[in-house]
């Protein structure tokens, strides 16, 4: 693929690039560490966009690995689940696909000598008298009372603890750094804990699992990364990522760049959070068009270019701040718009008989599949006697400017004739049925003579039409910040109105749509053929964003 997604100027690519050519780096090693723990969000799609477009811009290569340290939380599905969605977005890793699990021979073998060195012991303290031990922001820790056990005892007690002779919970190994430390990360931190799990890569050989602190640096040093780029929650860890490094005989040393990771308004991406939304069944499941994976964004509509083109406008800064959802809604218009094939689809269809036509009549259009784009051919679209257009393109009272359809009024279907409302038939209550119209003939392809029609509306075949389900979709919550007070549930700031499904009709040609592919819905928005539903018993498109642009309208008023 091209770096068009990372051509943006970004810090990290400078300073890189000034190593190269100060000779301080030969070839550039980056990586994208995942944890298997859930499905990956529009934050890690910044992050691959980064890593992968440093390593391709520069010549070098970017590691996919798995950071998989935790068996209780990972699962076959989400590693699958993350290889397809780098995949997805363009992206190929250099190598086999890595796992820190393969390593954990390595990094006992390392938190073997950490302890013939004195530099780590294993505490009996639980995790609730740890917290107490190791003190606040504004008080220094206190050394457990089992910091000082010998080298001996540690050795033999760590085998215990590898061999499962304990319990979960009833000891850790731990480093032994300094609890006095202004920086809580090097108060003596976990390096192993015991998980009486089965682990979906090495099985269940062992009853120890590293923490991810200690694993992060070491993998990355075992694997020759050069330039290890973490968001800026990394910071502080790394002092201890650094201490590691200092004390055990590691092959390389990575060097860690920080940046600020991507927080967009309306959204949670903490994957605790989305998987409880799935968890409690308010989604359906990780891919859900609502959610902020991206998997659910692909379901919905999003291509590959447009979050690539979405992370290279967000840019690369160590500045935090939120981002515009609206500028995420521009970028898949601005891909939609040049490359999406049009179709009509009427989503509340009122009938309409074209009264002036005979029972019989059938008359076939051939219209451009998108309007500046020849290579995506032509569609037909058959005229009938009668039709469907949008209830919404038709008011009995209408207001002054409302230049659709009303009663003895005239408006064009879109790519056909001007029609005129004569009448309008109601049922018993009072309900409109259909409309009566007669149709212009002489108005194809030009204006009628002596009078101006402003309005166009989109319409179908009722004889030719399809049936469709069309799911639209709006922001998951209704405020900009849901997870933003602590005090507050974020459950509580759910969008109610989140999902409304609607049963319209479209063109026939939607019958030909295969999974995912994408539409312009003429005058009604962008859409996506479900890769999941569509297609067995009937077809579902999903609405990926309206065609009102907001953010640029926005842009062009502050310029």
């Amino acid at each position: 693929m091209s770096s068009e997604s990372t051509s943006a100027p970004n810090f990290i690519r400078t300073q890189i690039r000034e190593e190269i050519e100060q000779g301080r780096v030969d070839t550039v090693v980056t990586r994208f560490p995942p944890e298997p723990n859930g499905f990956l969000h529009i934050g890690h799609a910044k992050s691959i966009c980064l890593n992968f477009g440093l390593a391709e811009q520069l010549g070098g290569q970017c590691h996919l690995r798995f950071d998989d340290t935790n068996p209780a939380k990972e699962e076959q599905v989400y590693i699958d689940a993350i290889r397809e969605d780098i995949e997805w977005l363009g992206f190929k890793w250099s190598g086999e696909v890595r796992y820190a699990s393969s390593y954990f021979n390595q990094l006992h073998e390392w938190a073997c000598q950490l302890i013939r060195d004195g530099l780590a012991y294993v505490d009996d303290l639980d995790a609730e008298q740890m917290r107490e031990y190791r003190g606040t922001l504004t008080e220094p820790g206190r050394p457990s009372p089992w910091r000082d056990r010998s080298v001996e005892e540690n050795l033999a007690l760590f085998e215990g603890m590898k061999n499962g002779e304990f319990a979960e919970g009833e000891k850790v190994l731990r480093a032994k750094i300094d609890m006095a430390s202004p920086n809580i990360n090097l108060r003596d931190p976990t390096l192993y804990r015991i998980r009486h799990a089965v682990h979906h890569q090495s099985g269940d050989k062992w009853k120890i699992y590293p923490s991810y602190d200690f694993t992060h640096g070491q993998s990355d040093a075992i694997e020759g990364i050069t330039h290890s780029i973490c968001t800026l929650e990394f910071e502080d860890h790394r002092p201890l990522y650094n201490w590691f490094l200092d004390h055990l005989p590691v092959p390389t040393r990575p060097r860690q760049i920080e940046f600020a990771r991507l927080n967009l308004n309306y959204t949670v991406t903490s994957k605790r959070k989305l998987k409880l939304l799935v968890d409690q069944g308010v989604v359906d499941g990780w891919d859900d068009p609502r959610m902020p994976t991206i998997s659910g964004m692909r379901r919905r509509g999003y291509t590959p270019a447009s979050l690539r083109k979405f992370c290279d406008m967000v840019g690369v800064s160590r500045a935090a701040g939120v981002v515009d959802i609206q500028m995420l809604y521009h970028a898949i218009r601005s891909d939609l718009e040049d490359n999406a094939p049009r179709a009509m689809c009427v989503m509340k269809p009122l009938k309409v008989v074209l009264t002036n036509l005979p029972e019989d009549h059938e008359e076939i259009f051939e219209v451009p599949g998108h309007p500046a784009r020849e290579d995506m051919g032509v569609r037909q679209l058959p005229l009938n006697r009668e039709i469907w257009i949008d209830q919404e393109d038709f008011m009995e009272e209408p207001p002054k400017k409302f230049f659709r359809l009303a009663p003895g009024k005239e408006v064009r279907l879109r790519n056909a004739y001007v029609i005129r409302c004569d009448d309008v038939i109601k049922n018993e209550q009072g309900e409109i049925e259909a409309l009566h119209c007669s149709v212009d003939l002489e108005t194809l392809g030009q204006n009628p003579e002596g009078r101006k029609v402003k309005g166009v509306i989109h319409w179908v075949s009722a004889r030719h039409g399809v049936e469709v389900e069309v799911r639209n979709y709006d922001n998951l919550f209704q405020v900009e910040a849901p997870d933003r007070d602590k005090d507050v549930d974020f459950l509580e700031h759910l969008n109610t109105q989140s999902l409304e499904t609607v049963y319209g009709i479209g063109e026939p040609s939607l019958v030909q749509a295969g999974p995912e592919q994408r539409f312009q819905f003429e005058r009604v928005g962008y859409f996506c053929a479900d890769r999941h539903d569509h297609g067995t018993d009937r077809l579902v498109f999903n609405r990926t964003v309206s065609l009102k642009d907001g953010w640029a309208k926005a842009q062009s008023k502050s310029n």
